[in-house]
C-alpha cells in the first residue's frame, strides 16, 4: 500500500472494506430517500396524463421489478460487501467486459441525472431569484455537495438523512392534507373527490392499454437510484443487518410514497385535470388553502434535487473507485483519504459537472430536456446487468452456500425472469416510440465507445484478480 504526500492511500484490493462511516440509520435513510425524488414531485404529472387510473397498476408492476432487482443486490452484497459494488459482481459472474461495462454506465447514468438536478435547482431558485443566472446556483451547489462528499462518508450520511426527513415530511403531509379533503370535504374542490374519479372519465384504462404501457418508462426512471442501497451497504458497520433492513422496506416505501400519493391524488382529481403545469402535490396544498403551498413545495423538490446530486455523486464514486482499484479505470482514481474517501474520483466527477455550469450559461432553456432524456437507458441497463449477474451468481453456488445464504431472494428464479423480462419489454418501448430514440441512441453510442475503450487500452487483459493498485 502507497501513500500519497496528501495522506491519502492506495486501497491493496478491491475485496478489501472499505473504511465504515455509515450507520444502520443512515442506510435506511439512504434507501428511503432513494425513491422519493423529482420524478415523484413533478414526473408523475406525465405518468399519470399518459395512463390515466391505471398508472397505479403501473408504479405497482415498477415496484416488483425494482424490488426483485434490490433483493439480487442485497443478496449479493451481504455475501460479499464490497467497494464498486454492483460492478464487481458484474465482472465476477459475468466477465471483464460486463462489468467494465456496468460500472462506466452506471457513472454515466450518474453525472446525467446530475446535471439535470443541478440544472432543476437552478431553475427552482429562480423562483426567489428571478434575475440570478443559473449557473450561479449551479455553482453553489457543487460547492455544498462536493463539500459534503469530500470530508467524509459520515459527512455524506448525514446530510442525506436530513434532506431525506424533509422529503418524507412532505409526502407525509401531502397524504394527510389529501385524506382530510377526501374524510371531511373541506377546502375548494374543482370537482367533487371520490372514487368514481378512478373509473368516470373514460374508464380505468382511459388511454387504452397502449397508453399505460407508455407510463412505465417515466414509471422505472422515477424509481432510478435505489440500487444506491448496494453500493452505499459496502461503507455500512454491518452489512448483514442493515442492508437487509433496507431492502426489505422498499415495498412499504413505494406502496406509501408512490401508489398511496398517487391514489390520493387521482381520488381528488380527474386524471386529465392533472395537466402537468402545477406539480400534483401543489394542486392539493392549493385545495387545502395554503397560498404558500408554491413556496413549500419548491423548499422540498431543491431539497429532493440536493439529495440527488449527493447520492449520485457518492455512488457513481465508489463504483469507479472499485473499478480503478481492478486496474478498470485510471490508477489514481484508486486513491482513497484515511477517511475512506475516494478523493480523486470525487474532484474528477465534480470537475464533469462543472459542464452544468457551463450548460446553464450557454443553454438556460433547454438543459433540463436535453440531460434528462439521456438517463433512462443507463437506469433499467444497470438493473438488467445486476439481475443476470445475480442470476449467474447462483449459478456458480453449490447446494449448500445456496442453504447457507444470509439474504436469499425470494421466489426464486421467478422473480428474477419476470423482472428481466420486463426491463427487455421495456427496451422494446424505447424502440417502439420516438420520442425515446435519442436516448436509445445515446445510450448505444455510450456502449459502443466504452468497449472500444476497453479494447483499445487493453483493459480486457486485465485479469479476473489483480494485484494492489500502485501509484
Amino acid at each position: 500500500m502507497s501513500t500519497s504526500p496528501s495522506g491519502a492511500t492506495s486501497a491493496p484490493a478491491a475485496s478489501k472494506r472499505p473504511t465504515i462511516g455509515l450507520k444502520a440509520r443512515h442506510i435506511h435513510f439512504i434507501a428511503l430517500g432513494s425513491a422519493i425524488g423529482t420524478g415523484l414531485f413533478y414526473g408523475s404529472a406525465g405518468a399519470i396524463q399518459a395512463a390515466g387510473p391505471s398508472v397505479l397498476l403501473v408504479y405497482l408492476i415498477g415496484s416488483a421489478v425494482v424490488y426483485f432487482m434490490l433483493r439480487a443486490l442485497g443478496e449479493m452484497a451481504v455475501r460479499h460487501p464490497v467497494s464498486g459494488s454492483f460492478a464487481e459482481y458484474t465482472r465476477e459472474h459475468l466477465g471483464g467486459w460486463a462489468g467494465y461495462i456496468t460500472g462506466w454506465m452506471y457513472a454515466f447514468e450518474m453525472i446525467i441525472v446530475c446535471l439535470a438536478d443541478l440544472t432543476a435547482i437552478a431553475i427552482y431558485m429562480k423562483f426567489w431569484f428571478p434575475d440570478t443566472p443559473q449557473w450561479v446556483w449551479v455553482a453553489v451547489t457543487l460547492l455544498v455537495v462536493g463539500g459534503a462528499n469530500l470530508a467524509s462518508v459520515r459527512w455524506f450520511g448525514e446530510l442525506e438523512f436530513v434532506f431525506t426527513i424533509v422529503k418524507v415530511a412532505a409526502v407525509v403531509a401531502m397524504i394527510v392534507g389529501g385524506a382530510a379533503i377526501l374524510a371531511f370535504n373541506i377546502g375548494a374542490q374543482s370537482s367533487p373527490p371520490g372514487l368514481d374519479n378512478l373509473w368516470a372519465d373514460g374508464g380505468f384504462f382511459p388511454n387504452g392499454v397502449g397508453g399505460m404501457i407508455s407510463a412505465f418508462i417515466l414509471v422505472l426512471f422515477a424509481f432510478g437510484g435505489t440500487e444506491i442501497i448496494g453500493v452505499a451497504g459496502a461503507e455500512a458497520e454491518d452489512p448483514k443487518q442493515s442492508i437487509p433492513k433496507a431492502v426489505n422496506t422498499v415495498p412499504m416505501r413505494i406502496l406509501l410514497f408512490y401508489v398511496l400519493s398517487i391514489l390520493v391524488i387521482l381520488l381528488l382529481n380527474p386524471w386529465h385535470a392533472i395537466t402537468g403545469e402545477e406539480s400534483p402535490f401543489v394542486q392539493i396544498f392549493s385545495t387545502l388553502g395554503v397560498n404558500w403551498a408554491a413556496a413549500l413545495l419548491n423548499v422540498v423538490v431543491i431539497t429532493a434535487a440536493l439529495s440527488a446530486i449527493n447520492s449520485d455523486l457518492f455512488g457513481a464514486g465508489r463504483v469507479i473507485t472499485g473499478m480503478a482499484k481492478q486496474r478498470l479505470a485510471p490508477r489514481r482514481m484508486a486513491t482513497t483519504t484515511t477517511k475512506g474517501v475516494p478523493v480523486f474520483t470525487t474532484i474528477a466527477l465534480l470537475a464533469v459537472l462543472v459542464i452544468g455550469v457551463a450548460l446553464n450559461w450557454w443553454l438556460p432553456d433547454e438543459v433540463f430536456t436535453i440531460v434528462a432524456a439521456l438517463a433512462t437507458f443507463a437506469t433499467i441497463y444497470v438493473w438488467l446487468m445486476i439481475l443476470i449477474a445475480h442470476v449467474a451468481s447462483r449459478r456458480h453456488l453449490s447446494a449448500e452456500e445456496t442453504r447457507a445464504l444470509d439474504f436469499p431472494v425470494p421466489l426464486w428464479p421467478y422473480g428474477q425472469y419476470f423482472s428481466i423480462a420486463f426491463i427487455i419489454f421495456t427496451f422494446g418501448i424505447m424502440v417502439a416510440e420516438s420520442d425515446y430514440w435519442m436516448a436509445l441512441g445515446v445510450g448505444v453510442g455510450f456502449l459502443v465507445l466504452m468497449t472500444a475503450v476497453y479494447y483499445l487500452t487493453g483493459r480486457h487483459k486485465v485479469p479476473a484478480a489483480t494485484a494492489p493498485a500502485q501509484e
